[in-house]
């Protein structure tokens, strides 16, 4: 497999296109004109001489694709490897806000990924650790803030969903060691 390595800028173009294809998915008004925003911000910060090598690096890289309209202009078209790349540099980004106060409620997520998908196991056991998870078990992790969203990135990037169950408790026997654990 060909290691792809990518400078800043063409991480960014990467970006900006799928932000594009995330206007085309979006339904809500609210959304695309955050998203519009966010591709303005971003491309005001590029210089165009910069952004012809960076479009070139990336179609070489297989990581997008050129289509010709019929009026004789050029679409850029973010492809599936070029999809798959973003993710990977948004899932080494991935944060979980912490709030104020914590809600006094713990999550939990237990996995049961087979043999066959070691690596994922592997890997999505490495981001929960990463993030700040603590491990009661092999398999099972505690966290004691909201982090619904960021565990169902992890768990889509990785296809793995259906082996990875997301509980929400009150209580949890060995609670003052946990909370220690986590400064509450």
């Amino acid at each position: 497999m060909k290691i792809i390595k990518l400078g800043a800028l063409q991480k960014k173009l990467l970006i900006l296109l799928l932000g594009g294809v995330s206007l085309g998915l979006s339904a809500n008004p609210r959304r695309h004109y955050w998203v519009l925003k966010q591709i303005g911000r971003e491309w005001n910060k590029i210089n165009t001489g910069a952004i012809r090598k960076a479009i070139n690096s990336l179609y070489e890289n297989h990581l997008i694709d050129f289509k010709e309209s019929p009026d004789g202009s050029l679409k850029l078209i973010l492809n599936k490897n070029g999809k798959r790349k973003i993710l990977e540099y948004k899932i080494e980004d991935i944060k979980i806000e912490i709030p104020k106060k914590w809600d006094l409620k713990w999550r939990i997520v237990v996995s049961d990924i087979p043999e066959e998908l070691k690596k994922a196991r592997e890997a999505v056991r490495h981001h929960l650790k990463r993030l700040g998870f603590y491990p009661l078990q092999k398999s099972v992790f505690v966290f004691p803030y909201e982090c619904e969203n960021e565990l169902e990135f992890i768990t889509e990037f990785y296809n793995i969903r259906r082996y990875v169950r997301y509980i929400i408790a009150e209580k949890i026997d060995n609670e003052f060691h946990l909370k220690k654990i986590f400064n509450i």
